[in-house]
């Protein structure tokens, strides 16, 4: 390309954080011909991402569930590349088995003729409520995912345009309350609703805006990256490279420099200084106000604003390596508590740690044994937990605890034997997502998907008064989970494209 050609000539962009959000940006910008550098505190990428090798066994971090591959697919696209010449996506079937405590099982899938005899199975009278709420799940998609999805709310003019889709769908129900107009067994409404604490968010409380999620799963599968979800990340960063950007590990930003009202230097803990025409933020929204621009008025004012608001629960995680393999237990597994709507209140409301919990019990050899050596089995129990803002325990000692408990119930449903067959093991704590992420308050989610945090009244993919500052990933538009940090990116860059043009 000759320079007179060159769409953007020298402009420069810095993308702080490596996560799904921040490379897909990044990406973005380098196909479009803007010199981009990624700055990533973590000695690797992949922001909640990131993985651990121990003894032979590999261990995602998360997020483990991929949806959408369309949306990363398109990543490649814009350069005239495939996504399949860098990460193999293999198809996980059932995309979850949900298992409640009286031994029933409930095989989630989009084979429609399997699904209704799993509907079937468990209540024969809600067959016909389910082909209702998959039409609901169907408008709300179109109108929330496909025309919202990648749209940047800057104003509350843009909220006003949407308004009349929202009131359609009756967008201030909550999931739970949506799934319950259209069935009735309990547990199927627990099936159909539980898809937003993967994103953070309460079923009972969560917009039912959410209920896209059935059709976004229906369309487009579930997936699995071959060698695990690092590897799409790494599959990331290679796509990147090519492009010709530039990625810096290990050296997290200390500081983003204003002039006025014009992010114009980013600093980093080693000393290193840049200066960039435009500069997009992948790190915790609080953290990018209050530390990364603490040094301005505009910092300070919106970290006091976003104190005042909700932010998601946190996790408790327990990976674990274990002798054999276990075919008959599937790559996603649900094993409901005794408790719903009164699991969620404890963790969302009360901030309490309760006796019971829910686990999401991932399973990635049944699908890939590359994840662990010959003849063996790589796990991790999820247990959702109230952020540390609502539960300020000492982690450090409770851990143990909970890691036993949890364990104790994995082997009482699924392996009797499990203590026997551990080979390795290790958790990771809210504490963890506070230290090792900046996650405020250890969320793991960022702000809480409710409707009063979405859309306009989440964080704004452009900053109101620093007119080069951007944001991209969980804390703003359209919120968590790799089609939403993806589709915050698409949304951020047509911003910086159009705010770079000569």
């Amino acid at each position: 390309m000759t320079p007179d050609l060159v769409p953007y000539p020298g402009k420069r962009a810095c993308v702080i954080g490596a996560g799904f959000g921040g490379l897909a940006l990044a990406i973005r910008l380098q196909s479009a011909g803007i010199a981009t550098t990624v700055v990533e505190a973590r000695d690797k990428p992949g922001g909640r991402a990131y993985f651990w090798e121990r003894e032979g066994f590999t261990f995602d971090a998360g997020p483990t569930v991929i949806t959408d591959p369309t949306c990363l697919r398109e990543l490649w696209a814009l350069s005239g590349h495939e996504m399949d010449d860098d990460i193999e996506l293999m198809p996980v079937m059932p995309f979850y088995r949900l298992n409640w405590p009286d031994g029933t099982n409930f095989d989630y899938s989009n084979d429609e003729t399997a699904l209704q005899a799993e509907i079937a199975r468990i209540s024969p009278a809600d067959i016909a409520g389910y082909e209702d709420f998959l039409r609901y799940s169907e408008g709300v998609w179109h109108e929330g995912y496909v025309k919202l999805g990648h749209v940047p709310f800057l104003d509350f003019a843009s909220m006003i345009k949407a308004a009349p889709a929202l009131a359609k769908y009756q967008a201030w129900r909550s999931v739970y309350s949506i799934v319950s107009k259209y069935i009735q067994s309990e547990k199927l409404r627990e099936a159909f609703s539980f898809h937003t604490l993967l994103v953070g968010g309460n079923p009972m409380t969560t917009s039912s805006i959410y209920a896209l999620i059935h059709k976004l799963e229906k369309d487009g599968g579930v997936w699995w990256a071959r060698g695990g979800t690092n590897r799409l990340i790494a599959a990331m960063v290679r796509h990147f490279e090519r492009l010709g950007g530039t990625i810096r590990l290990h050296d997290p930003v200390k500081a983003i420099h204003t002039v006025g009202t014009v992010a114009s230097e980013v600093e980093t803990v080693s000393g290193w200084k840049e200066r960039f025409h435009a500069v997009a933020s992948n790190a915790d929204i609080m953290h990018t106000y209050r530390d990364l621009l603490g040094g301005t008025k505009r910092g300070r004012d919106e970290a006091k604003s976003l104190s005042r608001k909700r932010f998601s629960p946190s996790l408790f995680v327990v990976h674990f390596g274990i002798e054999g393999t276990w075919p008959g237990i599937p790559h996603h597994m649900i094993l409901f508590g005794p408790r719903y709507k009164g699991l969620l209140e404890d963790i969302y409301e009360h901030g309490v740690l309760p006796a019971d919990f829910s686990i999401y019990l991932h399973h990635p050899t049944v699908t890939d044994p590359s994840m662990a050596p010959e003849g063996k089995s790589t796990f991790y129990a999820l247990v959702p937990v109230a952020n540390m803002g609502k539960l300020p325990i000492d982690w450090e000692q409770v851990g143990p605890v909970l890691e036993k408990r949890i364990l104790d119930e994995v082997a009482r449903r699924l392996i009797p034997d499990l203590h026997d067959r551990i080979v390795t093991k290790f958790h990771y704590a809210p504490r963890d997502f506070a230290l090792d992420l900046n996650a405020h308050v250890g969320s793991a989610f960022s702000l809480e998907p409710i409707l009063t945090q979405s859309a306009w009244f989440r964080g704004h993919n452009r900053d109101d008064v620093i007119r080069n500052m951007y944001l991209v990933g969980a804390g703003t538009h359209p919120g968590a989970g790799i089609p939403g940090v993806v589709g915050s990116a698409k949304a951020t860059a047509k911003l910086m494209l159009e705010d770079m043009k000569e």
